[in-house]
C-alpha cells in the first residue's frame, strides 16, 4: 500500500518516528512535512535524534493565522496527492496540519486514517478541539488510544472503522527513554534528579492573554523548588511583550527548547511537571512523573481519573498548592499499553 503521512509539529514527529519504522516494513510511505514547526529546536533535531526518514516533501508553510495556515497547507498537500496518488493518507493528532491533510484527502476521495482519534477536551474555544472533531468525522480509519476515545466516537455516531489500538506515544517514549539516559542535561543545568520542577507553557489561551500569563508567572515565582522552563518561541515572545520576562527569569531557570532525548531525560527526572500540553501530560504519566495541568480541561481524562494528573487552570493559589502538595496515587500499569504501532500496521495489512 502507498501511504502519505502528513506531519508538521513536534508531537507528530515523535509519533511518526515509531510508526514509520513499522509501516515501512510492509508499505511504501511518502512523508510530507507541512513546515508548521520549522526552526531546528522545534523541528530537525527530532528527525536527527529519532531516526525519522527525511521528508519526501517539505511544504514550508510556516506561521500565520489559523485560517491562512490551514488553507495554504490544504492547497500544497493537494498538489502532493495529485502527484503521488496514494491509497491512504495518515494524519496524527489535532493540529492544523492534521486537519489540512484529512480535508485534502477527503475531497480527493482518498481514504484517511487518524492516529489518536476520539480525544476530546469538550472545549470548543480550543483550535485543537475543532481540528479533532472535523478530522474524526471525515476519517475512514480511526485509531483510538483508549477505550474512552472509542466511546466518545460512538456517542458522536461514529461506529465504522473505529479501532482500539493503544497509544503510539508509549512506543515512542520507551524508545526515547532508553536513548536519553546518555544525556548529560542534568549536569549541564546543575540539577539534581527529583529535586526540581519542570514547566512547559505554549497554548495561546495561556500565552496570549496578559491576565492568564501574569497569573502563571506570579505562581511560578512563588515555588520553593528549583524550576526549569524550556521556552516555546511563542511563550518567550509574549513574556517579553507583556513585560514579564525579566520577572520570571529572576526566579526561574529559562532555557531554549530541547530535543526530544534531552526533554525526556529532564522530564523523567523531575519531581513534578507543570504544563498546558496534552502530550506532556501523557508523557509524564508514562514516565511516572506527577503532572499539574495548567488548564481547566484535558483530552487525557484517564490520567486525571487515575489520580496522576490534577487540573488547576491559571489559578495562582491552586498552582502553588498543587506544585507543593499534590501527591498521586499508585500508577495503573495498563492505562496506556504498548504495541500500538504494531496493532495499527496489522490493521493496515
Amino acid at each position: 500500500m502507498k501511504i502519505v503521512s502528513v506531519i508538521g509539529v513536534r508531537p507528530q514527529f515523535i509519533k511518526c518516528a515509531s510508526l514509520s519504522r513499522e509501516l515501512r516494513i510492509h508499505h511504501r510511505e511518502i512523508l510530507v512535512h507541512t513546515g508548521q514547526h520549522y526552526d531546528y529546536l522545534m523541528n530537525k533535531v527530532f528527525f536527527d535524534e529519532l531516526d525519522i526518514p527525511s521528508p519526501d516533501y517539505n511544504l514550508e508553510v510556516g506561521s500565520s493565522s489559523h485560517g491562512l495556515q490551514t488553507g495554504e497547507m490544504l492547497k500544497r498537500i493537494e498538489e502532493v496527492l495529485l502527484i503521488e496518488k496514494p491509497d491512504l493518507v495518515l494524519v496524527y493528532g489535532d493540529t492544523n496540519s492534521t486537519l489540512a491533510g484529512a480535508l485534502a484527502a477527503t475531497k480527493m476521495h482518498i481514504k484517511v486514517a487518524h492516529v489518536e482519534a476520539g480525544l476530546r477536551s469538550h472545549d470548543r474555544t480550543m483550535p485543537e478541539e475543532i481540528n479533532r472533531i472535523l478530522t474524526d468525522h471525515c476519517s475512514d480509519l480511526l485509531f483510538c488510544p483508549t477505550q474512552t476515545a472509542t466511546t466518545t466516537l460512538a456517542d458522536e455516531g461514529i461506529n465504522r472503522g473505529v479501532y482500539l489500538t493503544g497509544d503510539v506515544m508509549v512506543d515512542a517514549i520507551l524508545f526515547a527513554k532508553n536513548r536519553s539516559e546518555n544525556s548529560n542535561i542534568l549536569e549541564i543545568l546543575g540539577l539534581t534528579s527529583k529535586e526540581y520542577l519542570m514547566v512547559t507553557i505554549h497554548r495561546a489561551s495561556n500565552t496570549d492573554t496578559k491576565a492568564n500569563l501574569d497569573s502563571l508567572v506570579n505562581a511560578l515565582i512563588q515555588l520553593k523548588q528549583p524550576v526549569v522552563f524550556p521556552l516555546h518561541p511563542r511563550t518567550e515572545k509574549q513574556l517579553k511583550h507583556f513585560g514579564l520576562f525579566d520577572i520570571l527569569s529572576s526566579r526561574v531557570k529559562l532555557i531554549k527548547p530541547l530535543g526530544y532525548l534531552e526533554f525526556t531525560k529532564l522530564l523523567g527526572h523531575s519531581q513534578k511537571v507543570l504544563t498546558d500540553s496534552g502530550g506532556v501530560q501523557k508523557e509524564a504519566y508514562l514516565l511516572q512523573v506527577p503532572c499539574v495541568t495548567l488548564r481547566d480541561n484535558t483530552e487525557w481524562q484517564e490520567t486525571v481519573q487515575a489520580g496522576w494528573n490534577v487540573l488547576v487552570g491559571t489559578n495562582e493559589e491552586m498552582i502553588v498548592n498543587a506544585a507543593h502538595n499534590f501527591q498521586p496515587v499508585s500508577i495503573p500499569k495498563t492505562l496506556f499499553p504498548e504495541g500500538a504501532c504494531r496493532n495499527i500496521c496489522d490493521i493496515l495489512n
